[in-house]
């Protein structure tokens, strides 16, 4: 069996945790591969923060069967579910095959040809804090959606529900559900509200003319965009595959992670 394993070089965590899983998979007769031999791994390990699962996501999708371990040595780590004591006993779990998948698919954003990844969401925003308001036209194929002015636009998947979105005011969305989750940012209008849309939709962005902005995607890929110019969003066939922790299920994360229902009074 061969494995590879991307971690955070930044956080003492993450690198103590790196040394010590390669002396367990030796001591397993598991070889580890770097990442730039993705193909050939059946599984991957990502030591850190729910910020370095989306920037080895890019990497890790190049390999359509290969199981995702995301131990957690970052903050919050929504995604990144396992602890680091958990891993050894879930990844003895995986080699007999007893362990729980969770698929995650991911959204597609094209922009002047070039077609980027997104596994939690696309953001649209002003090119700069003291820039005017932006005004963003989205339809579907179809029909027109809604003509938004405000800071920005969130275009999120399920899995991104619980990020940006969420802060924005924005709902959560289980990740088996096909929806693209749209969540203004600051909009103009109080009537404007977050929307649900159904994930065999193709959206179309396209920015008011005289307007301009930029296009940032997971946190980190960013592109310029001018007036008019149009923004295509729409699911794409690609996903990944997360090992989940023994009796760890979406409502206990919500629970544990982001305190949901806590009586905070």
């Amino acid at each position: 069996m061969k494995g590879t394993i991307i971690y955070n070089e930044d956080k003492e965590e993450a690198v103590k945790l790196y040394h010590q899983l390669i002396e367990f998979f030796i001591q397993n007769d598991i070889e580890i591969v770097p990442k730039t031999r993705v193909l050939e791994a059946e599984f991957a390990v990502v030591i850190g923060g729910d910020g370095t699962l989306l920037r080895a996501s890019k990497t890790l999708i190049q390999n359509k069967n290969i199981d995702i371990f995301a131990i957690n040595a970052g903050s919050l780590g929504f995604l990144t579910e396992i602890k680091s004591e958990e891993f050894k006993p879930t990844f003895l779990d995986y080699l007999k095959g007893i362990v729980k998948k969770e698929r995650r698919q991911l959204l597609e954003v094209v922009i002047r040809g070039e077609k980027i990844d997104v596994l939690n969401e696309v953001v649209i925003s002003k090119k700069m804090a003291s820039s005017k308001i932006l005004g963003v036209s989205i339809n579907t194929e179809n029909t027109k959606i809604c003509d938004y002015k405000a800071d920005g636009i969130i275009v999120a998947t399920p899995t991104g529900s619980t990020a940006y979105s969420l802060s924005a005011g924005g709902p959560i969305v289980m990740p088996q559900i096909k929806a693209i989750i749209v969540t203004p940012l600051a909009p103009h209008n109080l009537a404007t509200r977050p929307i649900i849309i159904s994930g065999e939709e193709k959206l179309i962005l396209t920015l008011k003319p005289g307007q301009e902005g930029c296009i940032i995607v997971d946190g980190e890929i960013e592109r310029e965009i001018k007036d008019q110019e149009e923004i295509f969003i729409y699911y794409s066939h690609k996903k990944i595959n997360l090992i989940l922790p023994e009796n760890r299920d979406y409502y206990g994360i919500l629970r544990d992670k982001l305190k949901w229902g806590d009586n905070l009074c």
